[in-house]
């Protein structure tokens, strides 16, 4: 059972190309030719989300602590980590937009980030800056899977599949946690998530179109 999807509108594009300007910006600027190599540095100092400005730590500027909430978002750790959420935008992407459209879309990626960052915040305690979009990505995953639950209840097909899915991806989790020796933010994956499903469950409380 699927849902319907509007891939590659504008939204979309102009988000995915947003975030990957930062690493590319990081990666032209760190060759010999550049000799920046600070920069990333830098940009994690301003724009990771860091548990310690929650508690003691002093900000580097005026609302830093705020804004920080959405900022890490556009931070990854390098290519392959970036690829892959885009990757996942992409995908997600026109299923959200066809149901709620391109502002829509927006709105609930920046929810996502929110509510990753706070489930990092709330859940771990590390002192490390964390990025990347997975918690924005996981938002999307999580209104998807609310609407994949709608659907099934409205056509009273068998939740199995959804339930299947669901374990599927705490068990990637846990592998990836294990891969990364513990580096895997799955705290913002889950606030990710929640505030996701949450989110569809708001402004999409029932079925309103036909598949």
């Amino acid at each position: 059972m699927r849902l319907g999807t509007r891939p590659n509108t504008p939204a979309v594009l102009w988000l995915v190309g947003l975030t990957c300007l930062p690493e590319a910006l990081f990666t032209l600027l760190s060759t010999d030719l550049m000799g920046q190599t600070d920069l990333r540095r830098i940009a994690l100092a301003y724009g990771a989300f860091w548990n310690g400005l929650l508690q003691n730590w002093q900000p580097l500027y005026p609302f830093q602590r705020e804004l920080m909430f959405v900022t890490y978002a556009m931070l990854h750790g390098g290519f392959l980590h970036l690829i892959g959420n885009m990757i996942a935008v992409l995908a997600l992407g026109g299923i959200v937009v066809a149901r709620i459209g391109q502002q829509g879309f927006l709105l609930l990626y920046v929810i996502s980030c929110i509510g990753g960052a706070a489930g990092f915040a709330l859940l771990s305690n590390s002192t490390s800056p964390m990025v990347g979009a997975s918690g924005a990505v996981f938002g999307l995953i999580g209104a998807w899977k609310f609407w994949e639950w709608q659907l099934r209840r409205h056509a009273g097909a068998a939740m199995g599949p959804l339930w299947r899915s669901l374990a599927g991806l705490a068990g990637l989790n846990v592998l990836l946690w294990l891969l990364l020796s513990g580096l895997l933010a799955w705290e913002a994956h889950l606030g990710g998530f929640l505030a996701g499903a949450a989110f569809a469950a708001i402004v999409t409380p029932t079925l309103k179109y036909r598949i």
